[in-house]
């Protein structure tokens, strides 16, 4: 025979299975919380993304004009020097590789941007809701200064120029902690642009990059529009051919809606690809757990 549970067993039972319940309760409310923040400060993140994308189109704009100056080639045309045949062949050059450059630079901003305010976004999350508790911040104000600014060296001497010049910087001089934790950042870094799945992301931006650019210049190859003629289609725009005395100042003029500070086609179509925000995604969620930052 099974002796009855004594009232008090019972109770105390209860509580215990109360108290547990409570618990697990608190513990996902707390995880549900957590993830709810997290993602917030993630959305935030890319919001800030786009609009530092933006905000950084004049000068990148400023520099591929000032070493691919189209227009001062122009102007040496219009005062009929002796040299004309060879200014025209430059500038038929120029002109084009400036619009070439100014798509995979402006790729290369966009992409390069996700992993560096990403990257950094991991950081203060992990600094916010982590070490409160009086212990010393992963990213300093120092190092974000430091760490972000970075990128306007790389805009100017390239990626791998880049990070050689900045070697030998931090080399030359007496390395404090805020330095040391630049450099961890900016290795990181650089593991995110070897990595297969940027130079992925970077290539898709790029397809999409001179698509549109390719789409813009075709706009200006479609024939007078009359009332009883029906759209132009890709294959009718085949046939029609313009000077290249007047492709020149497109292909010229291509720069200012490529890297435009007020959100154009071209960089809208940049920033919603799906591969793009899913990447932004991976790398946040890298760096922002516990795990990978105390390494």
């Amino acid at each position: 025979m099974f002796r009855d549970m004594s009232a008090p067993g019972v109770y105390l039972l209860g509580k215990y299975a109360q108290r547990k319940l409570q618990e697990m309760q608190e513990r996902e409310a707390a995880e549900y919380i957590a993830q709810a923040r997290r993602q917030f400060h993630f959305e935030s993140n890319q919001r800030t993304c786009n609009m530092t994308v933006l905000s950084m189109l004049p000068t990148l704009r400023e520099a591929i004009i000032h070493h691919l100056n189209a227009e001062s080639l122009t102007a040496l045309l219009k005062s009929k020097p002796t040299n004309k045949v060879e200014i025209w062949e430059d500038l038929k050059i120029i002109s084009f590789t400036r619009s070439i450059v100014a798509v995979y630079s402006t790729c290369m901003l966009v992409v390069l941007l996700r992993v560096q305010l990403n990257i950094i976004g991991g950081y203060l999350y992990m600094d916010n809701s982590v070490t409160k508790n009086g212990t010393t911040p992963l990213a300093p104000p120092e190092v974000q200064q430091q760490y972000l600014s970075s990128i306007q060296h790389l805009l100017g001497d390239g990626e791998r120029i880049y990070f050689e010049f900045l070697n030998l910087l931090f080399q030359a001089s007496g390395l404090t902690e805020n330095d040391i934790t630049t450099i961890k950042l900016l290795n990181e870094t650089r593991d995110m642009l070897d990595s297969p799945d940027f130079n992925t992301v970077l290539n898709i931006c790029l397809n999409r990059g001179f698509s549109r650019f390719l789409d813009n210049m075709a706009e200006f190859f479609r024939p007078p529009q009359q009332d009883s003629t029906p759209c132009s289609t890709p294959d009718s725009l085949s046939h029609v051919s313009l000077p290249l005395a007047k492709i020149i100042p497109i292909a010229n003029g291509q720069i200012h809606s490529i890297c435009s500070e007020i959100p154009s086609h071209f960089v809208q179509d940049l920033l919603m690809i799906d591969q793009v925000k899913e990447f932004a995604a991976n790398v946040y969620e890298t760096f922002s757990s516990p795990l990978d930052l105390q390494k």
